[in-house]
């Protein structure tokens, strides 16, 4: 068989019978596409569609409409406009994993880092070796560009982790287990440097925009995020590291209305234009399968 198959073929396939088949279509509950007037079936969508169905009992029934773990401005805004009836809880990259597996949402946002500096597979390397999550796609969102969030101007001069550490620079944190934190944890071990020897602002910020809050009050001289951050807040922003912006979710769930519809919006030229207006951001892979675990 072809990678694309007619509608007897999906039939034959699946196992159902042509007009069983014509129902699931009309009910948008199986992968498909249209094209010159013809249903056609990617084999891979419905490999993964039938893989969906092979979940344990006490995790069948539909988890709460809610993205959680990494908060990110982008995907923020392209929950609203897409339509999905997804909300948002951001509470951290790991926190979002926990709560993927116990089911208590339906995706969890995630950037994740190495120590080693080998960043590209850490998202897909985490949910593999999360227990509970036996099941899950991931789905790229967007590559983005993490830094030091400083004052405008710089006045500081703040350039690396060694830099900060060195001029000891008022720092502010993000909570044990998110991802900006996890990066933190990264580059100091890279620059051979321990945790004590920055100068650290607590509490805790729970999202990027509360560290731009805290160096734009003057509680903090510089902070982890995203040049997104930055830029909405008019401070100046340190380059550091692109990384991987990812959601993962069941696979079964992949195919329910909310995430199709935002998966669908993610590739549209308003996405990729509002991408451009956030800065910081690529998004050609925007939607694209990562994994399935």
């Amino acid at each position: 068989m072809t990678d694309l198959l007619t509608t007897d073929e999906a039939a034959v396939y699946l196992r159902l019978s042509e007009r069983k088949l014509y129902e699931l279509v009309a009910t948008g509950a199986v992968p498909c596409t249209k094209v010159t007037g013809k249903w056609l079936f990617p084999r891979a969508a419905l490999d993964r569609w039938l893989a969906a169905g092979l979940v344990m009992p006490a995790l069948a029934h539909a988890p709460p409409p809610i993205v959680g773990g990494s908060h990110d401005p982008l995907l923020e805004w392209a929950l609203r406009e897409s339509g999905s009836g997804l909300a948002s809880l951001p509470e951290g990259t790991e926190a979002g994993l926990r709560r993927l597996a116990r089911g208590e949402v339906t995706a969890a946002a995630i950037h994740l880092h190495r120590l080693d500096g080998d960043d590209e597979g850490a998202n897909l390397d985490a949910v593999a070796g999360t227990s509970g999550l036996h099941d899950v796609v991931v789905i790229a969102v967007a590559r983005r560009e993490q830094g030091l969030v400083v004052a405008a101007g710089n006045p500081m001069q703040l350039r690396d982790v060694a830099n900060i550490a060195a001029k000891r620079a008022r720092l502010a944190l993000r909570p044990q287990g998110a991802g900006a934190q996890l990066l933190l944890l990264a580059l100091l071990a890279r620059a051979g440097l321990a945790f004590d020897a920055l100068a650290l602002v607590k509490p805790a910020c729970p999202t990027g925009a509360d560290i731009a809050q805290a160096v734009r009050s003057g509680r903090a001289d510089c902070g982890v995020a995203t040049r997104a951050v930055a830029q909405a807040a008019s401070l100046d922003f340190v380059p550091l590291t692109w990384e991987r912006f990812d959601l993962a979710l069941r696979q079964r769930d992949y195919f329910r209305p909310g995430p199709q519809a935002l998966f669908k919006f993610v590739r549209t030229a308003a996405f990729r234009d509002r991408a451009t207006e956030l800065a910081g951001y690529d998004v050609s892979e925007a939607g694209d399968v990562r994994g399935l675990n």
